[in-house]
């Protein structure tokens, strides 16, 4: 395959799956990994890519890169969906709780399947709270649940409350289980995302809760956004689409994170 070739096999797989790592194009290539560094620069050189430890991002892509929950709906449609299914299965027709769910493309999918939600004792209802306002139009009618919408100053890139306010509400729960979303995960930093207002909320939900769920799809996983809202060690359960990284899944061992696949 011709270098050109393999720039624009490059390209594609960074718009499809949101990064590429040197390892692994240079085993789909059957080639060095220093002529994929070569590949990756040129790349760079173009702003067609941006590189990262181990591999590159889209060229859009830096820590304060953010877009609308309307362009990302669509995107890793399937992975976010079997997501959403699996973090469900946390929340069985048996569950009598609470919970907490944070805005973002994939926890609407949760929200979605919620609508659904039965429960096997006639008469109980899950009690549902959000700072999303997507989420909450979601829920809003849903037979089985009673529904708390947190006020705040509603980021109109996201759809969620933010503010000291919403963040003073989210402290005076304590809900069983937090869904909350995250722009990255990387073993060296955390959960993080791109704005200071967004990540303040996030951290008062994963203080909050009694069990901290991340749901976040692959494209995520060893990325780093501006503002680091929790540690590893600090959330219990991490659902994705993919196994982790060799490093970053050490350092989820290391802080007693379960991985679900879905």
């Amino acid at each position: 395959m011709y270098a050109t070739e393999r720039h624009e096999h490059i390209v594609s797989a960074i718009a499809r799956d949101g990064r590429v790592s040197v390892a692994g194009l240079s085993r789909e290539f059957d080639v060095t990994s220093e002529t994929i560094r070569r590949d990756l620069d040129a790349l760079e050189q173009q702003r067609r890519l941006r590189r990262v430890h181990g591999g590159a991002v889209g060229a859009a892509s830096t820590t304060l890169a953010e877009t609308s929950l309307a362009d990302r709906l669509p995107q890793r449609s399937a992975e976010k969906d079997a997501i959403a299914r699996a973090a469900l299965r946390l929340v069985p027709d048996s569950f009598e709780g609470s919970l907490l769910i944070d805005a973002g493309s994939t926890t609407s999918r949760l929200a979605e399947l919620l609508t659904a939600w039965s429960p096997s004792t006639p008469g109980a209802t899950l009690d549902v709270s959000t700072n999303s306002l997507p989420t909450a139009s979601a829920l809003h009618g849903a037979a089985h649940v009673r529904l708390r919408l947190l006020g705040g100053s509603v980021r109109g890139i996201t759809g969620a409350a933010v503010g000291a306010a919403t963040v003073a509400q989210i402290s005076s729960l304590r809900p069983d289980i937090a869904f909350l979303g995250t722009n990255g995960v990387s073993a060296g930093f955390g959960l993080s995302t791109p704005d200071e207002a967004e990540a303040a909320a996030k951290t008062a939900m994963a203080h909050a809760a009694r069990r901290v769920v991340v749901l976040a799809d692959s494209s995520k996983l060893e990325s780093e956004a501006l503002v680091r809202f929790a540690r590893l060690d600090e959330i219990d359960t991490l659902v994705t689409d993919a196994a982790p990284p060799a490093a970053l899944a050490a350092a989820l061992d290391a802080a007693d994170v379960e991985v679900v696949i879905a």
